[in-house]
């Protein structure tokens, strides 16, 4: 919002730095060279009530200049990368500070913005490639339903940035509900019982206000980041994302979709799937990540325990009743998706083998996932094999008896028909035009009727693709 009078351009809030000044630095971005806009969101602008001229997208968002009357900052946290603890922070993000919408307060953030004392020897840079990347994915993941950041704008830079090979930079601008992870609590916990409790009464009071005048908020922080993080797999697992790294530092305590990294979406169904150029074991592949969530879980109720309870073993006990009901809770929740995008608008008792039967023939004749699904919605059989065939009889008939428009409707709200495949994103990321058409079609993966039949094919083969973390 504009106000000359005040010289404000956006109003930012910056409720974060009322915590104790070790869970941030204050860090201004580097600047750039020849910065100009690759992409910029109107739509989401509009909704942020952000008005700001060329010349001020490419200043501020470039972060050549600073949004006068704010304070950007680079976030200090921990975290488990692969197993392995590590105390962390922001190596190449500043917040700028807090935009409010809609009562609530959301983070803009600058990536790709330059070294902080954080990077340890990275050089806080970004290439063009990995940031059109996320806006890409992360728009997709917004008109997919999925919770997620959202992309505000890219910035191109005359800068070169070394990776994998000699890329131009890039600065992304997102937005998030915060950038609080269980890495976050990871951290507030060896730095000491104050600095822990301070970072929980934060989170409260800016995610889930309704908890405020409850007993044991540790207890009950714990249980609603585990209901929210389990829907927010179940929902990856629904549209086949695999989000590749999934430390706890990229494990967001608001149940958003954060860190767009080696991320990609699945083609043929195979729970092995892995794109990630460093997952050599396949900790984080497509089937592994809702154990990789408890696991994540587990450490964020380790952090918390000295304020669950100051008796060691009672706050071990209250932990594990929370977390006892996890898996519980996922496999409900996946069977529940997972009747949906089959259009099982009752729950009868073989649904489930009728679920895993499908899954295991999918899995045997490399069927895709998303295009298998498609067809389904549209009331056609994808299958050509006996034993496939055999199935899709088995669900006509537990079908038949539905009302066949509500049935399909289920389905086409569940089932998206086009994904961002890897091939189609990485055509993109290399062409503006591309990029643009492709982004255009993304935004409305559920339209049955207008289908962008040009973005449904799988690659010919996906021997040897990877996808790199970027930093």
């Amino acid at each position: 919002m504009k106000n000359e009078a005040k010289d404000i351009v956006i109003e930012l809030n910056k409720t974060y730095l009322t915590l104790d000044k070790i869970f941030y630095t204050v860090q201004s971005p580097q600047k750039v060279k020849e910065p100009s806009i690759y992409c910029y969101n109107k739509e989401l602008a509009k909704k942020l009530n952000i008005n700001l001229s060329e010349k001020e997208i490419i200043d501020y968002f470039s972060g050549n200049k600073i949004i006068p009357n704010t304070t950007p900052f680079a976030q200090a946290y921990a975290g488990h990368q692969f197993g392995h603890f590590t105390v962390l922070g922001d190596g190449r993000a500043i917040v700028l500070g807090e935009i409010r919408y809609k009562k609530k307060l959301y983070d803009i953030q600058l990536k790709g913005s330059g070294r902080t004392p954080y990077s340890r020897g990275g050089d806080g840079r970004a290439t063009l490639p990995t940031m059109l990347r996320e806006y890409l994915i992360s728009e997709a993941m917004h008109h997919l339903k999925i919770p997620t950041t959202r992309s505000l704008c890219v910035i191109q830079t005359e800068e070169n940035v070394h990776r994998e090979k000699v890329e131009k930079g890039a600065v992304l601008t997102r937005m998030a509900q915060s950038h609080i992870r269980i890495g976050t609590f990871e951290y507030a916990a060896l730095m000491g019982v104050k600095e822990l409790k301070q970072l929980l009464n934060y989170t409260i009071e800016r995610h889930y206000p309704e908890l405020k005048n409850t007993d044991n908020l540790a207890q009950k922080l714990l249980k609603k980041v585990m209901d929210k993080q389990i829907q927010l797999i179940v929902d990856w697992i629904r549209v086949g994302f695999i989000h590749g790294v999934m430390n706890t530092d990229n494990t967001s305590i608001s149940g958003e979709t954060i860190d767009y990294g080696p991320c990609a979406f699945m083609n043929s169904y195979d729970e092995k799937t892995v794109y990630s150029s460093i997952d050599t074991h396949g900790r984080y592949s497509f089937g592994n990540q809702a154990t990789i969530l408890k696991w994540n879980i587990v450490r964020l109720a380790e952090a918390l325990l000295p304020l669950i309870s100051e008796n060691e073993n009672n706050a071990i006990e209250v932990a594990e009743e929370v977390l006892k009901v996890f898996d519980e809770m996922y496999q409900s929740s996946f069977n529940k998706m997972m009747s949906k995008k089959l259009g099982l608008l009752s729950k009868k008792e073989k649904d489930t083998i009728l679920i895993n039967e499908l899954l295991t023939l999918m899995t045997k004749y490399r069927r895709d996932y998303t295009n298998t699904f498609f067809m389904l919605s549209n009331n056609e059989n994808p299958f050509t094999e006996e034993e496939e065939i055999k199935w899709f009889n088995r669900w006509k008939k537990r079908t038949e008896n539905q009302d066949l428009d509500k049935t399909l409707k289920t389905m086409q709200k569940n089932n998206p028909t086009i994904i961002p495949r890897n091939h189609f994103v990485e055509k993109a990321i290399r062409d503006e035009k591309k990029f643009d058409r492709f982004l255009d079609a993304l935004k409305n993966p559920y339209g049955y009727k207008k289908v962008k039949k040009e973005f449904q094919s799988p690659p010919e083969s996906e021997a040897g693709y990877k996808t790199y973390c970027g930093t």
